[in-house]
């Protein structure tokens, strides 16, 4: 139900510029909201697409890791246990929000991504994509990409990911 929201989300995003004849394209903002649907439907399918291909490569080697991990040490949670970090705080947080986007002279884009627990309004805190734009073969354009994750406390998604596999006993 949710992937159906998305891609319909995400069809009339594009469908103008189709019935233009022209290039339509993701916006950082637009980027962010299609980040936080994913996040609230619990479901990241919807943003491997937007991921650049360096972190694609980041979480597909984090991801052999663990399995490694895990056959080496049978029954003992992995290292991505609670699968990848997309967020500062593996709480499921209700409310995802969309605050402010800067995109700076070197073509790089900063998203703020707010989460809020109505129900403990001073539990809320914010995480920020980094975006930047990429070629894509064969499309003539380039287009935003998640490149990394900032969370709230200054580390990052791609750090978290090598760190998991660095620390000792793992």
């Amino acid at each position: 139900m949710r992937l159906t929201l998305i891609a319909s989300l995400l069809l009339a995003i594009v469908t103008p510029g189709l019935a233009q004849d022209e290039m339509v394209t993701l916006q950082p903002a637009q980027v962010g909201e299609i980040f936080c649907l994913a996040r609230l439907g619990n479901d990241m399918g919807p943003v491997t697409g937007l991921l650049s291909p360096g972190l694609t490569k980041a979480i597909a080697d984090a991801e052999v890791n663990n399995t490694a991990w895990e056959q080496a040490n049978p029954g003992d949670k992995p290292p991505l246990g609670d699968g990848i970090p997309w967020q500062s705080w593996p709480d499921y947080a209700p409310e995802c929000t969309v605050g402010e986007v800067t995109v700076n002279a070197a073509g790089l884009a900063e998203v703020e991504i707010h989460y809020n627990f109505p129900s403990t309004p001073h539990a809320g805190y914010s995480d920020t994509l980094l975006l930047a734009k990429t070629a894509v073969e064969g499309l003539g354009a380039e287009v935003w990409r998640i490149g990394n994750l900032r969370f709230e406390d200054g580390n990052d998604l791609v750090a978290e990911l090598v760190r998991a596999f660095n620390e000792e006993g793992a």
